[in-house]
């Protein structure tokens, strides 16, 4: 898909947009300009970076971006629903995650300059941990926000691109004990300030993109061994962390339908409003589920499938798996071991968070809290995955055929 053969598919993405908006901005007390204005300049910055990209720097066609836009695009309606505030600070954290995306594209653009920003990458995640630990405050039982005048962000979310920055900088070398050493210890602090900070959910995603990265580089018994010590570490930590804290985590898991009222309300509500929508869905803002705490968070897939029907559900799951299955092609025939390394590590990530919210909602798996990348309502989580998929495209060699070396 280059050149203007990627038109049709936009215009696919601006008409679905467009009647997705169309029931936030036209509403029975009139009509509410500023999503009207916020849904003009999204447009904008989606049409304007397809062909600046595609025409201007004669980069590849924007089909990962594509989908990108598609789930965020979806993300904004439904925050939308919820006030003008939480609208702007979204959109704001839209507008912050596309220029790191871009900042990133060029970092990644030469791996000489990546190795420079290695061991800067490496301060700055303990750093953010370390900074979360002390300071954060408890929300949900993690300590994992950080408050700062009006604004608050969770640091582990922007460490996610660290993380994997300097695991796919570390292990790009020739990889020797000193390397896996280096990097393992690394994990190990990042994994453990997490679970001190009791931010299960994403000291698991954190530990299995460990692993992917271990596993991309050799799959050997030394990485083996080197995962098994951090499981082993990790495992010492939450005895360490209160056990009853943990155990009230998980004690809800295939037994929602016990307490309806009670720690299983999130989830039994999502089981029965996510198909009271049917296909096509109640229309967005009349689902009963955004009444439900922590709806446009936590619980934002039961949301679509309410008010957008199954089927546009199915098709966001289905996203996930595009992106993954796209970040594997881009690896093969990257440009260095680096790329590869940061775009299957970065693919996998990302679909092993989505999985982990929608079956985390749905009972299928323990609920972790993390959020759907790019469709939940949080600044962080936002900014990080366009951050991530940054090391998607820059796998890509398309992406930078019309760059001058």
């Amino acid at each position: 898909m280059s050149g203007p053969r990627w038109i049709p598919t936009m215009l696919l993405i601006t008409a679905f947009q467009l009647i997705s908006f169309a029931q936030v901005i036209f509403v029975e007390d009139g009509i509410n300009y500023f999503a009207a204005t916020i849904l003009a300049i999204y447009l904008l910055i989606e049409w304007g970076w397809s062909i600046t990209s595609s025409f201007v720097l004669r980069k590849s066609s924007p089909a990962i971006e594509f989908v990108a836009f598609f789930l965020t695009g979806i993300g904004l309606a439904v925050v939308a629903t919820k006030g003008t505030s939480t609208l702007f600070t979204q959109f704001l954290a839209v507008v912050i995650g596309f220029a790191l995306y871009i900042a990133l594209l060029w970092m990644l653009a030469n791996v000489d300059r990546v190795e420079k920003f290695h061991m800067p990458m490496e301060i700055i995640a303990i750093g953010l941990l370390a900074i979360g630990l002390i300071f954060a405050s408890n929300r949900n039982g993690a300590y994992n926000w950080v408050q700062i005048g009006g604004f608050s962000f969770q640091p582990s979310e922007i460490v996610k691109i660290a993380f994997i920055f300097v695991g796919a900088a570390t292990l790009e070398k020739i990889q020797t004990t000193k390397h896996i050493t280096r990097y393992a210890i690394f994990a190990v602090i990042c994994i453990g300030l997490l679970f001190l900070m009791r931010d299960l959910g994403t000291a698991l995603i954190f530990f299995f993109t460990f692993v992917v990265l271990g596993f991309m580089r050799s799959g050997d018994v030394r990485t083996i061994l080197f995962v098994i010590l951090a499981a082993g570490m990790a495992a010492v930590l939450v005895v360490l962390i209160k056990r009853n804290y943990v155990m009230n985590r998980f004690a809800t898991y295939r037994h929602v339908w016990d307490t309806p009222y009670g720690n299983g309300m999130q989830q039994t509500r999502v089981l029965t409003y996510s198909v009271s929508g049917g296909l096509l869905g109640m229309g967005i803002g009349k689902g009963k589920l955004r009444n439900v705490f922590a709806a446009v968070e936590d619980l934002i897939f039961g949301v679509v499938a309410e008010e957008w029907g199954l089927l546009i559900a199915f098709i966001v799951a289905l996203a996930y798996i595009v992106i993954f299955v796209h970040s594997v092609r881009n690896a093969k025939g990257s440009r260095s071991a680096f790329y590869s390394i940061a775009s299957v590590a970065a693919g996998s990530l990302l679909i092993f968070q989505a999985a982990l919210n929608i079956f985390g909602v749905t009972d299928l798996l323990p609920m972790t809290g993390v959020t759907l990348p790019f469709v939940s309502r949080g600044g962080s989580s936002t900014i990080s995955c366009w951050g991530l998929l940054a090391f998607i495209k820059a796998a890509d060699n398309r992406t930078w055929a019309g760059r001058k070396s």
